[in-house]
């Protein structure tokens, strides 16, 4: 990861284009904070469609295994048949 003032981007756009093209992230900054930031198109997906999948399935087997309790009407008349 780079950063690079406003101007020195405008004066190097090309090149900094170029080190985005390969992969590099580039931050933009004005006065020291970050204002902008340059990424690359092509970037790995965090978590692919399989995982996603998996994901789900999981899910739904835990959803599956989850058996309701007693209603709350039953747990308050409950409370009073003693």
């Amino acid at each position: 990861m780079q950063y690079t003032g406003i101007y020195e981007a405008k004066n190097n756009f090309s090149a900094l284009i170029e080190q985005v093209e390969k992969g590099e992230e580039v931050r933009i900054t004005r006065h020291g904070k970050e204002v902008a930031r340059m990424l690359p198109v092509r970037r790995k997906p965090v978590i692919t469609d399989e995982q996603i999948e998996r994901e789900l399935q999981q899910i739904d087997a835990l959803h599956a295994s989850i058996r309701p309790g007693p209603a709350v009407h039953e747990l308050r008349d409950e409370g009073g048949r003693e």
